[in-house]
């Protein structure tokens, strides 16, 4: 049954320019929709958030942020964002269309995948997170959900509804938002979300490849989130005999439990996961797992949700679940730990309060002394005087404003609060605001005319990357040193960005021709004009004599630098060629006969002369003759 045709959205038209045409997919915050940009005519994906939702500022926030975020990346391995807006209810993202199929639906299909596909998926994923780290955003719901495989085979990351930036990372208590299967354990723990995270999802995506299940299982999710705080991912070959030890370590590593042990973001992983690759045969890439399918969960297990963290023994630290879909289970079962550590049991009111907040009771929300409290404002991106205006207006305070470098926010705007937008605090308390200064920008030094070495130095100390090196002729700077930069000195460019160099090759010394001089006098000239030369190991046969150049490495008429060397090859003479009988031959017969193996031929006709024969040839038959020296045929007379 097409469910598309009770979808109340297909068949309009946002905004007098997106026209949807079919639903392709629903979540829990959001559905998306195959669409036409009629101005543009091209087909497009549109990702309209659920307008129960929309109500919500910090689920608008988040849809917003998406789309600033993906815009802000510009991979080919991210699906791209075209445009966001809202109309009427519905606030929408207009994104790229991926013709093709979720990682979720080949494993569903096929189950395990060879080494070599589980990696050619692997790599490009890492590379859009890696992009998306060094930019400043953690994903924080990487699942093969989330992985597209176009029909052309390209692999794109999508949903960065979850997206947020590394700087405005901090420890949160109550819940937080993402996929069961793949929450690290610190984002269950203490609800710690910054790069790391994502790295251990896709350790988690790339064990599921390689075995075709995931590798923490249970009846509910409650279960599932046990085993990611107190056991280990297993190794794959424990479920695929026979994979190489190499996989297991890339998983470990990725997986590690301490995120301190994991590598820093994906553009590290992706370093170790080319590594792996480069260590495996091609029997191991292609070896064939067991096609059994992927083991069917819960849809819960693969839903982004709410998920609370464990009940602490602080009553003002439990939050209430969000309007995300919810996941309905049990409570944690408690890790073991020594007598000695172990935290006091919380009383009833605790208990009832967690069981309340993890099964997601009621559409409200529930508080002890509720009228006592007051929720901030979502401040991020606003500018320091919107958000001190929207503190006022809430009846909060100020409580300090720190400034700190970001590329992520603009300059003025809000980066991060404390506490953070949605937090409850007393209702007279006052929030800590930390304001970009935009991105940390550092002056190009003016390089010209310094060494290569000490130029790379320079830059390095200053904040910045020493880019590509190209070499050109110069007059007036040293062989070696820096002719120009770009960016110019005395521009200013953020941290880490690239300065591409020109190094002087010197003054340009002009190459003579030196073939069919001696190798002594050839050597002589060169070196006086500043050249290097060396002598090829081989002699060749050329029509040069025997002893003399027969062969220059740089060209005459070319240019080199001072110091740069010139190979010369040595002539054995010319190659001797036996000569052929001509004679009896008709003459033009005779000259190609003889031209086509490297003579020269004249050809000398009596004065008077009725005949075209060839009577005698000036090299006689059989005898050998140098090639490129000339043998006279002569025709008959009267």
């Amino acid at each position: 049954m097409d469910t598309t045709l009770d979808d109340p959205l297909v068949g309009q038209t946002l905004d007098g320019r997106y026209r949807v045409d079919a639903r392709i997919a629903a979540g829990g915050m959001a559905t998306v929709y195959r669409a036409v940009d009629t101005r543009l005519d091209r087909v497009l994906a549109l990702k309209v958030m659920h307008p129960a939702l929309a109500a919500d500022p910090g689920f608008v926030d988040r849809f917003i942020r998406e789309a600033k975020s993906v815009a802000r990346l510009a991979h080919p391995n991210v699906v791209a964002v075209f445009d966001q807006g809202t109309h009427g209810p519905y606030t929408y993202l207009a994104m790229e269309y991926v013709s093709g199929c979720t990682l979720r639906d080949v494993l569903r299909e096929r189950g395990a995948l060879q080494p070599r596909a589980a990696l050619d998926i692997l790599e490009p994923v890492l590379a859009a997170l890696g992009a998306a780290h060094r930019a400043g955003f953690v994903h924080r719901d990487m699942k093969p959900e989330n992985v597209l495989i176009g029909d052309d085979g390209r692999v794109k990351v999508a949903d960065f509804g979850l997206v947020r930036s590394v700087d405005s990372v901090t420890n949160t208590t109550g819940s937080v938002l993402g996929t069961v299967s793949y929450l690290a354990p610190e984002q269950i723990e203490n609800g710690v979300t910054d790069t790391r995270v994502d790295v251990y999802a896709c350790g988690v995506v790339f064990y599921e490849m390689l075995t075709g299940s995931k590798p923490h299982t249970g009846d509910n999710p409650a279960q599932v989130l046990y085993q990611h705080l107190n056991e280990d991912v297993p190794p794959p070959s424990a479920a695929v005999p026979g994979l190489p030890a190499v996989l297991d370590e890339l998983v470990a590593q990725a997986t590690a439990r301490n995120p301190d042990l994991r590598p820093y973001d994906a553009a590290a992983l992706l370093g170790l996961a080319m590594d792996a690759r480069a260590q495996l045969a091609d029997s191991d890439l292609d070896a064939v797992p067991p096609q059994a399918r992927a083991t069917e969960r819960t849809a819960a297990e693969d839903r982004t949700g709410v998920i609370p963290r464990p009940v602490t023994t602080h009553a003002s630290h439990a939050e209430p679940v969000s309007h995300t879909s919810r996941l309905a289970a049990p409570p944690l079962p408690p890790a073991p730990a020594p007598a000695a550590s172990r935290i006091r049991r919380p009383g009833p009111l605790l208990v009832v309060l967690g069981v309340l907040l993890f099964l997601g009771l009621g559409t409200g929300v529930w508080y002890i002394s509720s009228g006592q409290f007051t929720k901030v404002p979502n401040l991020l991106g606003k500018t320091e005087a919107e958000a001190k205006s929207q503190l006022s207006a809430a009846g909060l305070g100020v409580k300090r404003i720190d400034r700190k470098f970001s590329a992520a926010f603009d300059k003025g705007t809000v980066m991060n609060t404390d506490p953070a937008g949605g937090k409850r605090i007393r209702g007279n308390g006052a929030v800590t605001l930390t304001i970009s200064r935009g991105p940390e920008v550092v002056m190009v030094p003016d390089l010209k005319g310094k060494p290569l070495e000490a130029a790379k130095a320079e830059l390095t100390s200053a904040g910045l990357t020493p880019g590509a090196v190209t070499q050109a002729f110069s007059q007036d700077v040293a062989q070696g040193s820096v002719i120009s930069t770009d960016p110019v000195g005395g521009q200013k460019r953020s941290l880490d960005t690239p300065v591409a160099m020109v190094v002087s090759k010197g003054r340009p010394v002009p190459v003579p021709r030196v073939t069919g001089v001696s190798l002594d006098q050839a050597r002589s000239t060169l070196e006086d004009l500043g050249l290097k030369v060396e002598t090829a190991p081989e002699e060749v046969n050329s029509p040069s004599p025997a002893g003399t150049v027969a062969n220059q490495s740089i060209g005459a008429g070319s240019q080199a630098a001072t110091g740069d060397t010139v190979t010369l090859t040595v002539s054995k003479g010319p190659r001797q060629i036996p000569v052929p009988d001509v004679t009896g031959q008709e003459a033009d017969a005779a000259r190609k006969t003889l031209e086509g193996l490297g003579f020269k031929v004249k050809i000398d006709k009596p004065f008077i002369s009725f005949s075209n024969t060839v009577d005698s040839q000036s090299v006689p038959a059989g005898q050998n003759a140098a090639e490129g020296s000339t043998i006279t045929i002569r025709t008959k007379g009267l």
